[in-house]
């Protein structure tokens, strides 16, 4: 594994391939990788897309790609699509998306799963961030399906928050005025030449200057786009560029990323003993009586949830 690592580190884009594949269907052999390049991570501007279906993400991210190689950046993708609830499969997963933007050997696109996660952050997404980054990726953008209430945990793996809307976007800002605004660092209006984009940009601007108990040290950013068509895509960038100083220089981005890793370590360490857990009580099918006790009534589940933490109690020694 450490030559893969090698290979990878030095610019072999089938060794990064391989990695990546890795860290997302064997998370015990992928924590041993990430262990290895946490290191060389930290450099990378990360970026999140979100926005609800149909809004001209992947569009978007392709003028995005095509301006910031133009800029001499180095690129990694990573295009998050629902999965499915039966096979686990990505819905979107199979299709060819950025097709020209992943023969440039200076951008990397992978397309994942969200794995059912909340938001549409898997657990790998993480993870692939970091090998991006150790890769010498100076751009990440992470593309995420659907926008609302609830899909607001890009904003805990990220240094920058977009989120697209449409003119036409209907109830759409009434859904993210109760969760996604409170996340968006710059905000998109696509498709601007159909509709009243400019209305649309008017409502967004109200809404951010109406939140309350947002820390508004940056004022967050509405621009208009036509994706299709790279309209509006060149001061986007610019836009990226200014809210990335922006951090730096009053060290946001530093708490940022403290927030960021206080919140991966709770989630990995969760993860990790509870995997640890049911693993050593499926050994002789302890977890399965457990299930069936609390099935038949036998036992409550707070009940069982104590007779899980007596186990890791007795086995912490493994850790």
């Amino acid at each position: 594994m450490s030559d893969l690592v090698d290979r990878a580190l030095q610019g072999d884009r089938l060794s990064l391939a391989k990695l990546i594949t890795l860290v997302e269907s064997d998370p015990i052999e992928g924590r041993k990788v990430i262990s290895t390049i946490s290191p060389l991570t930290g450099k990378a501007h990360i970026i999140g897309l979100t926005g609800s279906p149909g809004a001209g993400k992947s569009s978007l991210i392709n003028g995005l790609i095509s301006e910031l190689r133009h800029r001499k950046k180095k690129i990694g993708v990573i295009a998050i699509d629902p999965t499915s609830p039966f096979s686990g499969g990505a819905f979107l997963g199979d299709r060819i998306r950025m097709a020209s933007a992943s023969l440039d050997k200076g951008v990397f696109v992978r397309s994942m799963g969200s794995r059912g996660r909340l938001g549409g952050v898997s657990r790998a997404t993480s993870d692939v961030i970091k090998l991006f980054d150790a890769c010498g990726k100076d751009i990440i953008l992470v593309e995420t399906a659907g926008a609302g209430q609830l899909d607001v945990e890009i904003s805990k793996i990220v240094d920058t928050v977009m989120v697209m809307t449409t003119p036409e976007g209907g109830d759409d800002i009434q859904i993210a005025k109760a969760g996604i605004m409170e996340i968006g660092d710059i905000f998109i209006v696509n498709k601007a030449d159909f509709g009243d984009a400019d209305s649309r940009v008017y409502e967004i601007n109200m809404m951010i200057h109406s939140l309350s108990g947002r820390d508004l040290s940056w004022t967050p950013q509405v621009i208009k786009t036509v994706a299709i068509s790279n309209i509006g895509v060149e001061d986007l960038c610019d836009l990226i560029e200014k809210h990335y100083h922006f951090l730096r220089e009053t060290h946001l981005l530093f708490e940022r990323r403290r927030q960021r890793k206080k919140s991966e370590l709770l989630d990995t360490f969760k993860e990790v003993v509870v995997e640890h857990t049911i693993r050593h009580m499926n050994k002789d099918g302890r977890f399965d009586m457990l299930v069936e006790k609390v099935l038949n009534n036998k036992l409550d589940i707070y009940s069982a949830v104590n007779q899980l933490i007596g186990v890791l109690k007795r086995k912490r020694s493994e850790f």
